[in-house]
């Protein structure tokens, strides 16, 4: 195996859409299931603050500006991007040895992320999650109440943007109201039927 290549079969399959869509809901649900546990959940490493209730090195990777530029400078991030007025990155090393152990390595990041990851990892999966509706997002920002008001008006300005690059994905789900279970079976199944028609592509990072 060269250096940076996975093993047979292992993908890095990105889970990306608007904020508030519910991708983190989506995730927890996801590796709860027993089929999916086993894959390797990328934490990502960011300069924004820790809200209330998330836990560093399992929510993120929270890191000074200073630290993240360290690294991003080092070649440690495979893509990194400033969304909201914050740096979020995807470290190289997880993601890596996830593949080279034969685990599928599984991103939440944003639009901008997606698009540098897919221009370095062609083989990368895809996935958009979507909102039934913008109406639906916007509510959802609103009642969540983590941003402040200027934060909550730029990632409503931003989400109509990233609604428009879903068509640039391989798989668009919709994330309905009230079926988050739902929504992650889903994302599973698409997983699972990706990793069985390539059982034998080996992914470079």
């Amino acid at each position: 195996m060269t250096p940076g290549e996975g093993a047979p079969g292992a993908m890095l399959v990105v889970i990306s859409g608007p904020s508030g869509v519910g991708k983190d809901a989506i995730l927890d649900v996801l590796r709860e299931l027993p089929e999916h546990a086993g894959h390797h959940y990328v934490v990502t490493c960011t300069t924004r603050s820790r809200r209330p209730g998330e836990v560093d090195g399992l929510s993120y990777h929270f890191l000074t500006p200073e630290a993240f530029q360290a690294l991003r400078e080092s070649g440690g991030l495979i893509e990194a991007n400033e969304v909201h007025g914050n740096w979020y990155g995807t470290p190289r090393a997880q993601v890596a040895e996830a593949l080279a152990a034969g685990r599928h390595a599984i991103l939440k990041i944003d639009v901008q992320g997606a698009d540098v990851v897919r221009a370095r990892v062609p083989d990368a999966l895809l996935i958009f999650v979507a909102p039934p509706s913008i109406d639906a997002l916007l509510e959802r920002l609103t009642s969540r109440a983590t941003e402040t008001a200027d934060e909550l008006r730029l990632r409503q300005r931003n989400g109509a943007a990233e609604m428009a690059r879903q068509r640039d994905y391989d798989y668009v789900v919709v994330n309905e109201t009230g079926q988050i279970a739902r929504t992650a079976e889903r994302i599973g199944e698409i997983i699972a039927l990706e990793g069985a028609r390539h059982a034998e592509r080996r992914v470079r990072i």
